[in-house]
């Protein structure tokens, strides 16, 4: 199984709204993983990492958020040797990738996961998203790790369904039309399985590129349904549309067997 998760702001790690609540129900759900493996747009790298702590540390990798934010922390483990398995598939395939011994959990890794799995018992390891990704090679990305779901390993593409940090209106409730218009869009086409509609999305959905100014927010969305395979839809969570601009929508995928 794999998961697509909107991270949003910062913020949602202390503003819920639908998605967090949504999310905590669906880690009650799922059985338990042995690991989960993320892959954020705030860890970018020319080649690939791939975080092999076993003790990583909570990043607070922003800046002009309330200082509660700061004093966060999601304790949860490493897992070295199932990520060493990922770099592993990443070198078998010809993609140059590395382990990293130092790197922790960036926001995009660690406030989804207080909600999905608020108690920190399951262990947590990143892989780097290269520079150089594009829709097509994020689906293959998602390919490549998809068998690590035999061992145990929850893939999780961790991004935003919308994100034009230019048009956000803090705390308001109402959803701008164009970002509604985009969500609906990629709704459809995650729900029918059209992965080749969802590969063009930032090229053909309704105002794509005001949605995603910069790609690197949507692109988790590729690696987790690359990660179940061609025509495998998406199960919808509705995690509605904040502060505007921010649709928080998740999608959870089911592998083809």
């Amino acid at each position: 199984m794999s998961l697509f998760v909107s991270h949003g702001a910062p913020t949602f790690a202390l503003e819920p709204g639908l998605a967090g609540p949504a999310l905590t129900e669906l880690g009650k759900r799922l059985t338990r993983p042995e690991a989960v493996l993320v892959v954020s747009p705030h860890w970018m790298t020319p080649e690939i990492r791939v975080g092999v702590s076993g003790t990583p540390e909570t990043i607070h990798d922003f800046r002009g958020f309330p200082a509660e934010l700061y004093d966060l922390e999601y304790p949860a483990a490493g897992h070295p040797e199932l990520a060493r398995t990922a770099l592993a598939l990443l070198e078998a395939v010809g993609w140059s990738a590395r382990a990293d011994e130092t790197r922790g959990l960036d926001h995009g890794a660690w406030v989804p996961m207080m909600h999905l799995f608020p108690d920190c018992s399951v262990p947590v390891f990143q892989v780097s998203m290269p520079t150089d990704l594009g829709p097509a090679s994020a689906w293959r990305l998602g390919q490549i790790l998809q068998p690590l779901e035999h061992e145990g390993v929850l893939i999780v593409g961790s991004g935003s369904l919308t994100h034009n940090l230019y048009d956000v209106r803090w705390g308001d409730p109402n959803a701008s039309g164009y970002a509604r218009e985009f969500t609906d869009w990629v709704r459809a086409k995650v729900q029918d399985g059209d992965h080749q509609q969802l590969i063009s999305a930032l090229e053909e959905a309704p105002h794509a590129t005001r949605a995603h100014p910069t790609t690197e927010h949507f692109l988790p969305l590729l690696v987790a349904a690359g990660a179940a395979g061609e025509q495998q839809p998406g199960v919808l969570i509705d995690g509605g549309i904040e502060h505007g601009v921010l649709a928080m929508d998740a999608f959870v995928f089911r592998h083809s067997a």
